[in-house]
Formats: structure tokens, sequence, C-alpha cells
């Protein structure tokens, strides 16, 4: 599996220190509030794993199964809810956790779902952003990195549901996408 990457972009040490910045930015905006962290499946639960762990705050903890690549590489355009499950969210304040932010549909749709469910306010929060510019959401609100408009894998992050189990964020090499 490591043999398919290219380039480790951002390895296992610095994505552990940066996970501990954003929770101190993240206990300080939320303390004492009703906080819910919302993650996002597949790829956000290794990054929200070990990010609630920093979090020493009461909150309750969901899991929304969405979708918006399909298997490819680029978004297809269409955010798929995958399951019916409607998290109680009145009057509480939500920290919606994502593994990336690309084009920002998916965040887009899911916090408008979940201000519609009652959420008194929404917090976003990713590990990785692309550096490109969006129509809908503009920033996460925390941001673990900023990075190219490159596809990577691993710490949560896919291809063809291989490489989530990669303890860093990386490139895969060419050959293993035309393949």
């Amino acid at each position: 599996m490591h043999e398919d990457i290219e380039k480790v972009l951002i390895d296992e040490d610095v994505i552990r220190r940066r996970l501990v910045v954003l929770a101190e930015r993240i206990i300080a905006d939320f303390e004492g509030k009703p906080m819910v962290a919302v993650a996002l499946l597949k790829g956000a639960v290794l990054f929200v794993a070990d990010l609630i762990r920093h979090i020493p705050l009461p909150m309750e903890f969901e899991l929304l199964n969405v979708s918006s690549y399909h298997g490819g590489l680029k978004s297809s355009g269409e955010v798929l809810f995958l399951d019916n499950h409607q998290p109680d969210l009145h009057g509480k304040h939500v920290l919606l956790l994502d593994d990336i932010l690309d084009t920002g549909l998916t965040m887009e749709a899911v916090t408008k779902k979940l201000k519609d469910q009652g959420a008194e306010d929404v917090k976003t929060c990713v590990l990785l952003a692309k550096d490109i510019p969006r129509d809908t959401v503009k920033e996460a609100d925390y941001t673990g990195f900023v990075i190219a408009n490159e596809f990577v894998v691993g710490y949560g992050l896919d291809y063809q549901d291989r490489y989530r189990n990669l303890p860093y964020v990386g490139i895969l090499k060419e050959e293993v996408i035309s393949s």
C-alpha cells in the first residue's frame, strides 16, 4: 500500500500537532455551550476520533453518512444523504467535521440540513481544504491544512475505498490511478 504513494504530503507527527491547535480553538469557541459533534462518514472518522480526544468538553456525538464522490476522483456535484438518521439538534451548537473541503457542496448541503433540524449554530471543521475557488462555502471555521488542488489519500481519505488507514496524507502515484 505504501508503495502506491508518490509523496507523503503531511506526516503523522505534523497531523498530531495540528490537532492540538485545532482543539484549543474549538474549546475556546464551544466552552459552556450544548455541543454536538457531527462527523461525516466515512472519510472523517480517523480525523474525528483523534481530534475529539483533545476536546475535554461535554458533547454529544453523531455520524452522518453522506457522499458526493461516488468512487471517482472528483465530486459528482450531487450530495447524497445515505441514511435517514435525524439527530435532535434543537438549541444545540454543532461542530460539523469532515475530512476535506473541496468544492464545498457537501459542507453547504449538510450545514443547511443541520440548521433545518434546529441547530442553534453550525461551525465547520476540516482536516484539509483545497486551495481552490468555491461557488458555495468559502472556508471552514477550523482548517487543519490548506493543500493544493491534488487528489490525496490516507488518514481517512480514500481512492476506491482503499488507503483510508494510512497514518499520513499522501499523493497516489499516477499509474495507480490510471490502472
